[in-house]
C-alpha cells in the first residue's frame, strides 16, 4: 500500500505539500504542483486516510459516545440509535465506558478532542453534588469553542442541547399504576447513590405515595443499576417481613434480579407481591416485566442528527432541552392486590 510519502517523492514535492492538497488544505498550492501530486496519487493508487485527514480539517467524521457502564443494555439501545443514524451520514461511532466517573468523562472528552471528533454524546446520569461539574463545565466549554458538537441524554445542565426523558414522572406513573391495583405497601429499590437519575426516580415514587396519603407505607432500599443489586435488594426485603405489597425497582435491570430471589426463595409474583421496574429493555419484555417504556434508541438516534446536521456549537447559550414522552407498559409481573381480587 503506497504511503504519502511515496505520493511526495513521486511527485517530486514535500511530504506537507502532497498533505495539504489531498487532504483539501486551504493553504495555497500552485496549480502545477496541485497536478503532479494528484497525478502521482493516481499512479500509486493512494487513498488518504480518515485520520490523516482529520488532522488537516477542522473536524473529523467521528461521533463520540460517553456511556456510565458499557454492560448496561440501557446504554446499548442508545448507541445503537446513534451508530444507526451516524453510520447512514458516513461518520463513524466511538462508543467509552467511564465508569460513572467524571474525572474520566473529561479525560475522555479531551480524547474526542484530539480526534476533531464531529461531536460527543455524553450518555449517562450525573451527579447531584458533584464537585469534579466545573471542570467538566470548562471542559465542555472548550470542546464546542473548537467546533465540537454536545449533546446531553440527561439533566445535567452541561451548557449544551439536551434530550432527555421525565425520569421523576415515569417513577410516579409506574407507583400509580401500583397504587390502582390496590398496592399500598411499595418498596423502592434505589440506583447507585448520589446519581441525578436515582435522585429522579425516587422523588417521582415517594410523590406519588404522598399524595396517596401512604408516605409511611413506602421506604426505599439501596440498590444499584444491575442484577446483583436486584438479588440483594430482595432478599433484604425477604428477611424483614411482612413482606411489602410490591417492589418497584429503579431500573429493569434491577428488577428482574429482585424478580429472579423472590422466585428462588418460593415467593409468587404476582400471586404474592408484584414486581416493577424503569426502561423497557428487552430482558423486560422476555420475563414479562411490568416496566415504563424509555425511547431509549429515539434519544440516541435525535443525539446522532444533532450532531450530524446542527450547524457548529458556538460557546454561547446552554441549549435547549427537548424532552421526549414515555409510556407505562403492565405485563405479568403486576396484578391486584390478593385481598382486592
Amino acid at each position: 500500500m503506497s504511503s504519502l510519502v511515496d505520493v511526495a517523492r513521486v511527485a517530486g514535492v514535500a511530504v506537507a505539500t502532497a498533505s495539504r492538497v489531498l487532504s483539501g488544505s486551504d493553504h495555497p498550492v500552485s496549480a502545477r504542483t496541485r497536478a503532479k501530486v494528484i497525478a502521482a496519487a493516481e499512479k500509486l493508487d493512494y487513498s488518504p486516510s480518515a485520520l490523516a485527514r482529520a488532522m488537516v480539517s477542522p473536524n473529523s467524521r467521528l461521533v463520540g459516545v460517553l456511556v456510565s457502564d458499557i454492560v448496561n443494555p440501557y446504554f446499548s439501545v442508545i448507541a445503537r440509535g446513534v451508530d444507526d443514524v451516524a453510520t447512514r451520514a458516513g461518520y463513524v461511532t466511538m462508543l467509552s465506558n467511564v465508569d460513572r466517573s467524571t474525572t474520566t468523562e473529561i479525560s475522555r472528552l479531551q480524547a474526542m478532542r484530539d480526534y476533531r471528533a464531529a461531536g460527543v454524546v455524553f450518555a449517562g446520569s450525573g451527579y447531584v453534588d458533584d464537585p469534579q461539574r466545573p471542570a467538566l463545565l470548562k471542559a465542555v466549554r472548550q470542546a464546542r469553542e473548537q467546533g465540537i458538537r454536545a449533546v446531553s441524554l440527561a439533566d445535567r445542565d452541561l451548557g449544551c442541547p439536551t434530550i432527555t426523558v421525565d425520569n421523576h414522572a415515569a417513577a410516579h406513573d409506574v407507583a400509580d399504576h401500583l397504587l390502582a391495583l390496590g398496592h399500598r405497601r411499595i418498596a423502592f429499590v434505589e440506583g447507585p447513590p448520589g446519581m441525578t437519575v436515582t435522585r429522579l426516580r425516587r422523588e417521582g415514587f415517594l410523590a406519588r405515595m404522598r399524595d396517596a396519603g401512604l408516605g409511611r407505607s413506602a421506604y426505599c432500599v439501596p440498590g444499584g443499576f444491575d442484577h446483583e443489586a436486584g438479588h440483594t435488594a430482595a432478599l433484604r426485603l425477604i428477611a424483614r417481613r411482612p413482606l411489602p405489597d410490591a417492589v418497584l425497582a429503579a431500573n429493569d435491570e434491577v428488577a428482574v434480579g429482585a424478580l429472579g430471589a423472590l422466585r428462588q426463595a418460593g415467593i409468587d409474583v404476582p400471586g404474592e407481591i408484584s414486581v416493577a421496574g424503569i426502561n423497557d429493555l428487552r430482558i423486560a419484555r422476555h420475563v414479562g416485566l411490568t416496566t415504563v417504556s424509555l425511547p431509549l434508541y429515539e434519544m440516541g438516534s435525535m443525539a446522532a442528527r444533532r450532531i450530524i446536521e446542527s450547524a457548529p456549537d458556538s460557546a454561547a447559550g446552554s441549549g435547549a432541552t427537548t424532552t421526549l414522552s414515555h409510556r407505562l407498559v403492565p405485563r405479568e409481573t403486576t396484578a391486584r392486590r390478593p385481598s382486592e381480587r
